[in-house]
């Protein structure tokens, strides 16, 4: 996988405001509809229909949130493996604290020669388990300050 393949692609306004309105008739279609492939008109030729996957409609729907919010927006495959520059930019951390978590065991990685591969789904797999310690360290927190008549 390239660099180039990672970069995100940022929206503009435009994009933003097309994704806002998108957004929530995709959510309520998703919502009131539940077949397992969705078949869209494309607007300037109603004899076209393209037959997609429910998931992937719903994928879609979770990059135009993130459009609509204004981020950009990478796709990458789970069994992708990435470089641990690539795995760092996508954590948003540097390269040596990624490595640290690599040492540490935190993340399951591969050794190709001296490299280091990484599995876009073992990335995933630390980044919930993170977000999880995080919202129970934060919940305990929460708990404690109740407990002391702080809250």
């Amino acid at each position: 996988m390239t660099a180039l393949a990672l970069a995100p692609i940022q929206p503009d306004e435009s994009d933003i405001s097309t994704a806002v309105e998108a957004l929530p008739h995709i959510k309520d279609y998703l919502a009131t509809h539940h077949d397992s492939v969705i078949r869209l008109v494309v607007s300037d030729d109603p004899e076209e229909t393209l037959v997609v996957p429910r998931g992937a409609v719903e994928l879609l729907a979770r990059v135009l949130a993130h459009m609509a919010a204004g981020q950009g927006v990478s796709v990458v495959p789970a069994h992708a493996e990435l470089t641990t520059q690539q795995a760092a930019e996508l954590l948003n951390v540097s390269r040596p604290f990624l490595i640290g978590l690599l040492d540490a065991g935190q993340i399951e990685y591969r050794k190709v020669g001296k490299h280091r591969r990484i599995k876009a789904q073992s990335l995933l797999a630390h980044l919930a388990r993170d977000d999880q310690e995080r919202r129970e360290a934060a919940d305990e927190l929460t708990r404690l300050n109740h407990e002391m008549g702080l809250l």
